[in-house]
């Protein structure tokens, strides 16, 4: 029998996850096994392997983002060879519902999440529907394509459906985060005036016009665009920072809310949205079409990745443990052998 390497988790907790012996997986019709070279590790990996979300098959491989190297075809798969290197798409979908029907397959009603409800990336291979596969530009960097489908895609998802554009005034509330330095770089490209609300400075690198920590957002906002409020604030971090997020929006403004990192409960004044007519929206993942989108960016150099911390792929164990750390300064991210 031929055995890989994988993190499998036998139980829930982050000390359940083991860097064990699995077996070598063989790609059914349609399919495709990929060598993994790199993976992305994001708080729902955290919440997959602390029992936070439904999970299966158990035992199970977490990792919902990475990239790598086709290894093998199964039968059916007409568009990708071996050696190809791709991307893959975090979301499991059926593609006849009503949902993937319109163009919207990350809310596949009988899908569900690649790394979740299927094995994921935290392996040396990982087996995947063709469809999910994105060809990768040789010019594009593991580390970048490691974070287009969940930190970018996220980000940009939700920038679309806030109808941000030239002009709009952005705060990215966590803008030193996974997902909060793509909604920064992406917002400017989308011709946006940003504040990056983070404790970190790096963030002006990546293009902020100005950044400032959270109890100081509202002051920095209005010096930044000379007293108007922000057109669209991104939260990714929710319950502790939605209120500092409601106060920096301006009349008509349009909240995008996709994290839940710090408690999933908020309190609204009812009057505060009617009557400055302020729009909340929920956004999660995005489409196949936005991340084909995201790998062009990046294929012309538009995009880019603050990482903290490269380690083996043997420990993910570390790599979740140090994901809600004080200490983190950028991705962390997990490396197989290219």
């Amino acid at each position: 029998m031929v055995l890989l390497k994988a993190n499998l988790m036998k139980a829930f907790g982050v000390d359940s996850l083991s860097y064990v012996d699995f077996d070598d997986p063989r790609p059914g019709y349609g399919q495709v096994v990929v060598k993994v070279v790199e993976a992305g590790v994001n708080p729902v990996d955290y919440f997959v392997v602390s029992g936070m979300r439904r999970v299966e098959p158990m035992p199970h491989i977490p990792g919902a983002e990475f990239a790598g190297i086709v290894e093998e075809v199964g039968p059916g798969v007409k568009d990708f060879r071996p050696g190809d290197r791709v991307v893959v798409y975090p979301r499991v979908f059926c593609g006849r519902c009503d949902m993937c029907m319109g163009g919207h397959e990350h809310l596949c009603r009988f899908g569900g999440i690649v790394g979740m409800i299927t094995h994921g990336g935290f392996a040396e291979k990982a087996v995947v529907n063709e469809a999910n596969l994105f060809r990768l530009p040789d010019n594009v960097p593991w580390d970048l394509a490691a974070s287009l489908p969940v930190a970018a895609l996220t980000s940009f998802h939700a920038l679309l459906e806030a109808g941000v554009g030239p002009g709009d005034v952005v705060a990215i509330v966590g803008a030193s985060g996974n997902t909060g330095q793509f909604a920064l770089q992406l917002a400017k490209i989308m011709g946006a005036r940003v504040l990056a609300v983070s404790t970190k400075k790096w963030p002006l690198e990546l293009g902020a016009d100005a950044v400032a920590p959270v109890e100081q957002s509202y002051d920095a906002l209005i010096k930044m665009t000379g007293g108007k409020l922000a057109d669209v604030v991104i939260d990714a971090i929710g319950t502790p920072t939605l209120p500092v997020s409601m106060k920096l929006l301006d009349r008509r403004g349009r909240l995008a809310i996709f994290g839940a990192l710090r408690g999933e409960t908020v309190t609204f004044s009812v009057p505060e949205l009617y009557n400055r007519e302020v729009r909340v929206i929920g956004t999660t993942g995005g489409t196949r079409a936005e991340m084909a989108k995201l790998i062009d960016m990046a294929s012309r150099g538009l995009l880019k990745v603050k990482v903290w911390r490269k380690l083996p792929m043997s420990q993910a164990k570390d790599a979740l443990r140090l994901l809600f750390s004080r200490e983190r300064d950028g991705r962390i991210m997990l490396v197989g052998e290219e």
